[in-house]
C-alpha cells in the first residue's frame, strides 16, 4: 500500500483564506450597520424623530460608510486573485481559460 502524499498548504492561499474571513465578517459588520440605520430611521419617522433614534442612526451610518469600502474592495480582489489562478492552473493544463470561452 503507498503512503498518502499530503501537499504542504500553499502561503498564498492560506493568507488569502485568511482575508476573505476578514471581509465577510466585515462586510457582515457593515450591512449590519446599514440596516440598523434603516431601521431605526424607519422607527423615527413613525414616532415623530426622537432624538435617540436619529442619533442611532446617524452613528450606524457613519459606521457603514467607514467599515464597508475596505471589505469591498479587498472582496473584489481576492476574487480576481482566485479568477487569475483558475485560469493559470487551466493554461498549464492546456485548456482554454474560462474566462476566453464564449
Amino acid at each position: 500500500m503507498d503512503p498518502v502524499v499530503v501537499p504542504a498548504p500553499d502561503p498564498v492561499e492560506a493568507r488569502r483564506a485568511r482575508i476573505a474571513t476578514g471581509v465577510r465578517l466585515a462586510k457582515r459588520l457593515g450591512y449590519g450597520l446599514l440596516a440598523i440605520a434603516m431601521i431605526a430611521f424607519l422607527v423615527a419617522v413613525a414616532t415623530d424623530f426622537p432624538a435617540g433614534l436619529l442619533t442611532v442612526t446617524v452613528v450606524a451610518l457613519v459606521g457603514a460608510c467607514l467599515v464597508l469600502p475596505v471589505p469591498i474592495v479587498l472582496g473584489y480582489g481576492v476574487r480576481a486573485a482566485e479568477r487569475e489562478e483558475r485560469e493559470e492552473r487551466a493554461r498549464r493544463a492546456g485548456e482554454e481559460p474560462p474566462s476566453a470561452q464564449q
